[in-house]
Protein backbone atom coordinates (compact mmCIF):
# COMPACT_ATOMS: atom_id res chain seq x y z
CA UNK A 1 0.00 0.00 0.00
CA UNK A 2 1.29 3.47 -0.90
CA UNK A 3 1.64 6.03 1.89
CA UNK A 4 -0.41 8.87 0.43
CA UNK A 5 0.94 11.36 2.98
CA UNK A 6 4.66 10.78 2.42
CA UNK A 7 6.51 13.63 0.74
CA UNK A 8 7.20 12.72 -2.88
CA UNK A 9 10.09 15.09 -3.56
CA UNK A 10 11.61 18.38 -2.44
CA UNK A 11 10.79 20.83 -5.26
CA UNK A 12 12.97 23.53 -3.68
CA UNK A 13 16.07 21.32 -3.79
CA UNK A 14 15.36 19.85 -7.22
CA UNK A 15 14.51 23.12 -9.00
CA UNK A 16 15.99 26.03 -7.06
CA UNK A 17 15.45 28.41 -10.01
CA UNK A 18 11.72 27.80 -10.02
CA UNK A 19 11.57 28.12 -6.26
CA UNK A 20 13.50 31.41 -6.46
CA UNK A 21 10.99 32.74 -9.03
CA UNK A 22 8.05 31.77 -6.82
CA UNK A 23 9.74 33.35 -3.81
CA UNK A 24 10.22 36.57 -5.81
CA UNK A 25 6.50 36.63 -6.63
CA UNK A 26 5.75 36.03 -2.95
CA UNK A 27 8.12 38.86 -2.07
CA UNK A 28 6.16 41.22 -4.31
CA UNK A 29 2.88 40.16 -2.68
CA UNK A 30 4.32 40.57 0.81
CA UNK A 31 5.40 44.15 0.05
CA UNK A 32 2.42 45.25 -2.08
CA UNK A 33 0.78 47.21 0.71
CA UNK A 34 -2.30 45.08 1.35
CA UNK A 35 -2.94 44.34 5.01
CA UNK A 36 -0.91 41.34 6.18
CA UNK A 37 -3.87 40.06 8.19
CA UNK A 38 -6.08 40.16 5.09
CA UNK A 39 -3.45 38.36 3.03
CA UNK A 40 -3.23 35.58 5.62
CA UNK A 41 -7.02 35.10 5.57
CA UNK A 42 -6.86 34.83 1.78
CA UNK A 43 -4.00 32.31 1.99
CA UNK A 44 -5.87 30.21 4.54
CA UNK A 45 -9.10 30.23 2.50
CA UNK A 46 -7.37 29.28 -0.75
CA UNK A 47 -5.46 26.55 1.07
CA UNK A 48 -8.74 25.19 2.48
CA UNK A 49 -10.26 25.11 -0.99
CA UNK A 50 -7.18 23.37 -2.39
CA UNK A 51 -6.80 20.93 0.50
CA UNK A 52 -3.23 22.02 1.25
CA UNK A 53 -2.27 20.87 4.75
CA UNK A 54 1.24 22.32 4.54
CA UNK A 55 -0.01 25.83 3.73
CA UNK A 56 -2.88 25.63 6.23
CA UNK A 57 -0.45 24.99 9.07
CA UNK A 58 1.94 27.71 7.88
CA UNK A 59 -0.66 30.41 7.35
CA UNK A 60 -2.77 29.76 10.43
CA UNK A 61 0.43 30.07 12.46
CA UNK A 62 1.34 33.30 10.64
CA UNK A 63 -2.16 34.70 11.11
CA UNK A 64 -2.02 33.93 14.83
CA UNK A 65 1.26 35.87 15.10
CA UNK A 66 -0.55 38.84 13.53
CA UNK A 67 -3.29 38.64 16.16
CA UNK A 68 -5.87 36.62 14.24
CA UNK A 69 -8.15 34.54 16.47
CA UNK A 70 -8.64 30.81 16.21
CA UNK A 71 -12.39 31.42 16.23
CA UNK A 72 -12.31 33.50 13.04
CA UNK A 73 -9.92 31.06 11.36
CA UNK A 74 -12.25 28.17 12.24
CA UNK A 75 -15.10 30.10 10.64
CA UNK A 76 -13.34 30.67 7.31
CA UNK A 77 -14.95 27.53 5.86
CA UNK A 78 -18.34 29.10 6.63
CA UNK A 79 -17.45 32.77 6.20
CA UNK A 80 -20.65 33.42 4.20
CA UNK A 81 -22.70 32.78 7.36
CA UNK A 82 -20.24 34.15 9.93
CA UNK A 83 -20.80 37.77 11.04
CA UNK A 84 -17.17 38.22 12.14
CA UNK A 85 -15.65 39.35 8.84
CA UNK A 86 -15.59 42.94 7.58
CA UNK A 87 -16.98 43.98 4.20
CA UNK A 88 -13.40 44.25 2.88
CA UNK A 89 -12.53 40.77 4.17
CA UNK A 90 -15.73 39.35 2.66
CA UNK A 91 -14.91 40.92 -0.71
CA UNK A 92 -11.41 39.43 -0.54
CA UNK A 93 -12.77 36.01 0.37
CA UNK A 94 -15.35 35.95 -2.42
CA UNK A 95 -12.63 37.07 -4.85
CA UNK A 96 -10.32 34.33 -3.51
CA UNK A 97 -12.96 31.69 -4.17
CA UNK A 98 -13.68 33.01 -7.67
CA UNK A 99 -10.01 33.10 -8.67
CA UNK A 100 -9.25 29.72 -7.08
CA UNK A 101 -12.21 28.17 -8.96
CA UNK A 102 -11.67 30.20 -12.13
CA UNK A 103 -12.35 27.20 -14.38
CA UNK A 104 -15.80 26.74 -12.88
CA UNK A 105 -17.07 30.31 -12.71
CA UNK A 106 -14.83 32.41 -14.98
CA UNK A 107 -15.12 35.16 -12.32
CA UNK A 108 -18.61 36.59 -12.85
CA UNK A 109 -19.15 40.34 -13.26
CA UNK A 110 -21.10 40.65 -10.01
CA UNK A 111 -18.14 39.27 -8.04
CA UNK A 112 -15.81 41.70 -9.76
CA UNK A 113 -18.20 44.56 -8.97
CA UNK A 114 -18.35 43.46 -5.33
CA UNK A 115 -14.56 43.34 -5.07
CA UNK A 116 -14.26 46.80 -6.65
CA UNK A 117 -16.44 48.29 -3.93
CA UNK A 118 -13.70 47.44 -1.41
CA UNK A 119 -10.48 47.52 -3.44
CA UNK A 120 -8.91 50.06 -5.77
CA UNK A 121 -7.80 48.81 -9.17
CA UNK A 122 -4.21 48.48 -7.94
CA UNK A 123 -5.30 46.70 -4.78
CA UNK A 124 -7.43 44.29 -6.80
CA UNK A 125 -4.49 43.45 -9.04
CA UNK A 126 -2.32 42.91 -5.97
CA UNK A 127 -5.00 40.83 -4.27
CA UNK A 128 -5.26 38.72 -7.42
CA UNK A 129 -1.46 38.33 -7.43
CA UNK A 130 -1.68 37.10 -3.82
CA UNK A 131 -4.36 34.57 -4.77
CA UNK A 132 -2.41 33.40 -7.82
CA UNK A 133 0.68 32.99 -5.65
CA UNK A 134 -0.97 30.99 -2.86
CA UNK A 135 -2.67 28.80 -5.45
CA UNK A 136 0.75 28.14 -6.97
CA UNK A 137 2.24 27.25 -3.58
CA UNK A 138 -0.79 25.04 -2.83
CA UNK A 139 -0.37 23.15 -6.07
CA UNK A 140 3.32 22.54 -5.42
CA UNK A 141 2.71 21.38 -1.86
CA UNK A 142 -0.24 19.15 -2.73
CA UNK A 143 1.38 17.64 -5.85
CA UNK A 144 4.57 16.72 -4.02
CA UNK A 145 2.92 16.06 -0.61
CA UNK A 146 4.92 18.62 1.36
CA UNK A 147 4.94 17.61 5.01
CA UNK A 148 3.14 20.11 7.28
CA UNK A 149 5.41 21.56 9.95
CA UNK A 150 3.36 20.63 13.01
CA UNK A 151 4.38 21.80 16.48
CA UNK A 152 2.87 18.78 18.24
CA UNK A 153 2.29 16.00 15.72
CA UNK A 154 -0.02 13.31 16.99
CA UNK A 155 0.12 10.30 14.72
CA UNK A 156 -2.98 8.14 14.60
CA UNK A 157 -2.43 4.49 15.39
Amino acid sequence: MVNDTAQRLDARAISPGFYKAMAALQGYVDSCGLERSLLELVKIRASQLNGCAFCLVMHTNEARKLGETDERMHLLNAWHEAPVFSARERAALVWTEAITHVGESHVPHDLYDEARTQFSERELVDLTAAIVTINGWNRLAVAFRATPQLKNPKIAA
